[in-house]
């Protein structure tokens, strides 16, 4: 089971109402570190290429001989030996083999990719040669111009990207030109969503007194582009107390449980009380950041992990960059990403010992702050590219780390 993170335990009473917080939230960072070393990964399965995107390789991708695995021609032209000019006795094009040893004085018209035969030199390139009556002549390429030698590229056992890298297009091409048909990766998380509030209407302009639903339709795409794969939504009434319960300990098993809402100590907060009677253990209870302070990580005796959200549809954002994605990243195999630092433009107030996070967009200097972005608003980070992590006694242009909304 993870390690606790020294914060004050959830109660034992029987109610969540008379639940008290803990006595002092996690740092921003440190939460973030919490939620990715606390799982382990699941473990290996082979895959085909095609169906390799997006997951997290198990093994590292080394090629099991040269690149390239022949000296190869880089332009179009003439594979020459010795001074010319020289005499044409053949050609070879890509995917094609001459054999036999070229002499001194001879050229072999040459297609880009194919394989230099033996005893030429260099390739002059079509461009610059001239020719006529079975001649070529031109200027005299120095020894291995325009020829890509075996194992320039990579010497066979090469490792050329590392366990625990996600695979994208140029990886799985990379694989496919080494002659990988599988990769060894780790399943994809699953995560199944339980939305929590009486007040929330799931379709439709919300009708008095009401809010409409954001979170059922954000986090199923939030979760794919962190890594996992969100298997069910279900939206949990806050009456009677214990639905949540009920609704978690469902025979279906996804490996993460995210709840919205239901993270704090109100009369209809159940999340509490649900971990309690579970016997959980808490990894993150409350972070220093603003907003989104009212999260937490529990793992469950099944080997579940639970990722209680609040309820704000920004705050829940931060949240899930907070906590989820780690958590998700540990699950695959997958580093905890170092966050770039870039100079931040705006009017942000530092509060001493919390984070705050803002959504910013890229300018030529670096990045600058976007209006919107009250917890219950989205629009700051729908404009936005990142999330700036303001820390105490940030300044007005100085470097901040951000958290890329957009890849």
């Amino acid at each position: 089971m993870p390690a606790t993170t020294g914060t004050t335990p959830v109660p034992t009473t029987a109610t969540p109402r008379t639940a008290t917080p803990p006595a002092r939230a996690v740092p921003w960072g440190r939460a973030r570190e919490l939620a990715h070393r606390a799982p382990s990964p699941p473990a290996a399965r082979p895959v085909p290429l095609a169906e390799a995107a997006g997951l997290t390789t198990a093994a590292d991708l080394c090629t099991p001989g040269p690149l390239p695995a022949f000296d190869t021609a880089a332009m179009d032209g003439y594979a020459v030996a010795g001074p010319g000019p020289w005499r044409v006795v053949g050609s070879v094009r890509a995917g094609g083999v001459r054999g036999g040893t070229q002499a001194p004085g001879e050229a072999v018209e040459i297609s880009t990719g194919a394989p230099v035969p033996a005893g030429a030199l260099a390739v002059l390139p079509l461009e610059s040669a001239r020719g006529g009556e079975g001649l070529v002549s031109g200027p005299v390429p120095a020894p291995g111009e325009h020829i890509r030698r075996t194992g320039e590229d990579a010497p066979a056992g090469t490792r050329l990207a590392p366990a625990g890298t996600r695979v994208g297009p140029a990886l799985i091409g990379l694989a496919a030109s080494c002659g990988h048909d599988v990769l060894r990766v780790r399943p994809r998380p699953t995560v199944g969503v339980f939305v929590t509030g009486d007040e929330l209407d799931r379709s439709g302009p919300p009708g008095p007194g009401r809010v409409r639903d954001a979170l059922g339709p954000l986090l199923p795409p939030l979760v794919a582009a962190f890594g996992g794969e969100v298997v069910s939504v279900e939206h949990v009434p806050d009456r009677p107390i214990g639905s949540l319960g009920r609704a978690v300990r469902e025979p279906r098993a996804p490996q993460v449980v995210v709840v919205t809402g239901s993270t704090s100590v109100g009369a209809t907060d159940q999340l509490r009380e649900f971990l309690h009677d579970a016997r959980a253990r808490m990894v993150v209870d409350t972070v220093a950041c603003r907003p989104g302070h009212p999260q937490l990580l529990a793992g469950l005796a099944d080997g579940r992990w639970v990722v209680g959200l609040p309820g704000n549809p920004y705050a829940a954002l931060v949240a899930a960059h907070t906590l989820l994605a780690p958590l998700i990243a540990g699950l695959s195999g997958r580093g905890l990403p170092a966050l770039p630092r870039v100079a931040v433009h705006g009017d942000v107030r530092p509060v001493p010992g919390t984070a705050r996070l803002v959504p910013v967009a890229w300018e030529e200097a670096g990045a600058r702050v976007v209006g919107g972005h009250r917890a219950a608003f989205l629009r700051g980070a729908a404009a936005g590219d990142a999330l700036a992590v303001i820390g105490e006694g940030w300044l007005n242009g100085a470097p901040a780390p951000l958290l890329l909304l957009n890849g």
